[in-house]
């Protein structure tokens, strides 16, 4: 057999209390939003787009809070779990429960930059075409956060990288694939606390890795995938000219992101119902394309007016 590894990793960074901790999702968070500053005042420094290098700092605060963090928020409620909140309305507040939409947070970025813009008289899908290049960091650092929270794993694989996730154990799908001779359900929630508690109990470490099957890391795939990759892709582009019209980087990335989701998501165990045979991500990943193509077409169309004025 295979020597799998075994996910053993801790949510948080520092524990201060039972109450109190920092956890490795939120850092994510903070240093996705300061790497994204980073990138957008280092292109506007070297001229690209409207903003100025002073302005960034205020602009990525506002993006952050009302961009990624309420649209996230709202994305995840009413795209994949909105039933649940209507019963329950006060775990709508709960953050620190986690509960975030890549696309929720992706689409409250594009509002609330094109409210910004039109705010300051500046290019909404201007200000958009540097955003976007640092956006990917910060899903690149959410899906390594997702991979250290052992959450939103792949399907089982043999490939020598597959990861046996205890997490899994409290999942409402869960079948055990060997018996194991304790009550998993009294278990700790986090793969640390899990482990620590098993080693405790007679071939309990044994029985529990017999049980787990190994699946992809699927969280670390789409980092590749969404974050790295992605973040590469649109530098390149950026940097190539600081002529391109307006709009037409933001729906490149729009496309762009919807196509390494779609692909990634085949390695992904669904985290929701099915839509038309597809997971709720690759099935909203489509008006992703559609609105890609719209800011493309505005982009070129737009370009060909100008042409037009000057001559």
């Amino acid at each position: 057999m295979l020597a799998f590894y075994l996910h053993n990793l801790s949510p948080d960074i520092f524990r201060f209390s039972d109450n109190v901790a920092l956890h490795w999702y939120g850092f994510a968070y903070v240093l996705g939003f300061y790497c994204c500053f980073l990138v957008m005042r280092g292109l506007a420094r070297r001229g690209y787009g409207e903003l100025k290098p002073d302005q960034v700092g205020d602009f990525i605060t506002l993006v952050a809070l009302f961009g990624v963090v309420l649209g996230g928020r709202v994305g995840y409620i009413l795209l994949y779990n909105l039933d649940e909140y209507l019963k329950n309305p006060l775990d709508i507040l709960k953050l620190w429960r986690g509960g975030m939409a890549s696309h929720g947070g992706v689409l409250g970025v594009l509002l609330f930059t094109l409210w910004y813009g039109r705010k300051h008289k500046l290019s909404g899908l201007g200000l958009g075409d540097n955003l976007v290049v640092g956006v990917p960091l910060g899903l690149l650092f959410g899906r390594i956060a997702n991979f250290i929270n052992g959450e939103l794993w792949g399907h089982p694989s043999a490939v020598p990288w597959a990861v046996k996730f205890p997490t899994e154990i409290h999942h409402h799908d869960f079948v055990p694939r060997a018996p194991m001779a304790f009550n998993y359900d009294a278990l700790p929630s986090h793969s640390n606390e899990i482990i620590a508690a098993v080693k405790e109990l007679p071939d309990g470490l044994q029985q529990l890795e017999a049980a787990l099957p190994a699946r992809h890391p699927s969280q670390l795939y789409e980092a590749g995938l969404e974050g790295l990759l992605l973040f590469l892709v649109m530098l390149f582009i950026r940097t190539r000219s600081k002529n391109l019209p307006n709009g037409l980087l933001s729906g490149s990335f729009f496309i762009l992101y919807a196509i390494v989701r779609i692909i990634g998501e085949n390695y992904r165990v669904p985290d929701a119902t099915l839509i038309m045979g597809v997971t709720r991500g690759q099935f909203y990943s489509v008006f992703m394309i559609l609105i890609g193509l719209s800011f493309i077409v505005f982009a070129m169309v737009s370009k060909k007016r100008q042409a037009s004025a000057v001559n």
